[in-house]
């Protein structure tokens, strides 16, 4: 019976995804850390080989891809629709991206890829999945970062694409901002840098055409409350707050409720954000723009059930996470993912 309701649920999305059902799902996912079992001389992944301190198998590997599958397919029988754009982070190459498309519940949504490698000292990248029977693809780029004053910093490339929505110019940005090692504070103006960068990217897309709607999502590693974001990409998050060159953020509200998207030292963070162009905020009636939640007052959710949460031991209610050190959880990712609806 449960093998009949699935294939049953695989063939509404499969009639749904060919006939483009509206509101559109827009989602962002850090897959922490899905490296191939191969071991690249080019990057730093010795440690997800099989000889390396992880162990890392096609047993795990194939685990990991299970489990990403499980997360998307269920936010596609959310909406019976699948997403139409997925920007995801911490992926070693386009073939990664390959065998999680190629997984047998997410290979209706026949989705294609833009996918930049990285000079990312770790070999991880950022890139996007997309349906090509809703968002019709006319270009991409990656734009790598580049901090003042430090040549030798490498780090993950912003990368873009940019095409049509029932006939509307979209124009998305995926991006991994530094990380915080060395210490928030102490680490911060790399972030910054990389906001001031971002903000450039779509200040001058929007200059050469204002009607393009722009929606810039990534694993920011600061808070949706932060000076990076708030200040770097002027990210307001009330719509009514929204000006003349602000975004809209609908993270902020989430994080000012208490919601998060990973969790350390017993605290919850949303370093996961979404946020949109003043045009999807405040669109006139009859363009596509961005829509609250469900009936929630959020226009933007945090997607997660109960098999993603970590049971017992240290960190339990947790992000159920792929590794904690070398040790194997068989989870899903050490982030929950987010989303948006765009729709007119």
């Amino acid at each position: 019976m449960k093998k009949n309701l699935l294939t049953g649920l695989v063939a509404v999305l499969i009639a749904v995804a060919c006939f483009a059902q509206k509101p559109y799902k827009v989602v962002f996912y850090n897959f922490e850390n899905l490296f191939d079992t191969i071991n690249d001389p080019g990057v730093k992944d010795e440690e997800f080989t099989p000889e390396g301190p992880k162990q890392w198998n096609s047993v795990k590997y194939g685990k990991k891809l299970a489990n990403l599958e499980r997360v998307l397919f269920d936010m596609a029988a959310e909406d019976k629709d699948f997403p139409v754009v997925i920007g995801v982070s911490e992926i070693e190459n386009r073939s990664v991206m390959e065998d999680v498309i190629a997984q047998p519940k997410l290979a209706h949504g026949n989705y294609r890829i833009v996918h930049y490698d990285s000079p990312d000292a770790r070999g991880v990248d950022v890139a996007f999945f997309y349906r090509p029977d809703v968002f019709k693809l006319e270009g991409s780029k990656a734009h790598p970062f580049v901090m003042p004053g430090m040549p030798d910093f490498k780090t993950r490339d912003f990368v873009t694409m940019w095409g049509t929505i029932e006939g509307e110019p979209f124009f998305f940005v995926v991006n991994h901002w530094p990380s915080r090692l060395g210490g928030k504070e102490a680490s911060s103006p790399k972030r910054e840098e990389a906001a001031r960068q971002v903000k450039h990217i779509v200040d001058s897309v929007m200059a050469k055409n204002p009607a393009t709607k722009v929606v810039v999502m990534g694993d920011l590693n600061d808070d949706a409350t932060d000076k990076s974001v708030v200040e770097g990409l002027r990210a307001k998050g009330k719509i009514k707050e929204v000006q003349k060159g602000d975004m809209f953020n609908p993270f902020i509200a989430l994080l000012k409720a208490g919601y998060g998207t990973l969790a350390y030292r017993d605290e919850w963070n949303l370093f996961d954000n979404i946020v949109v162009s003043e045009n999807l905020a405040t669109g006139s009636t009859g363009s596509l723009k961005i829509q609250p939640v469900g009936k929630s007052k959020f226009y933007g959710g945090i997607f997660h059930r109960p098999y993603m949460f970590q049971k017992e031991g240290q960190y339990k209610g947790y992000p159920l996470r792929t590794f904690v050190g070398n040790d194997f959880q068989g989870g899903f990712s050490d982030h929950f993912p987010v989303y948006i609806y765009i729709a007119k």
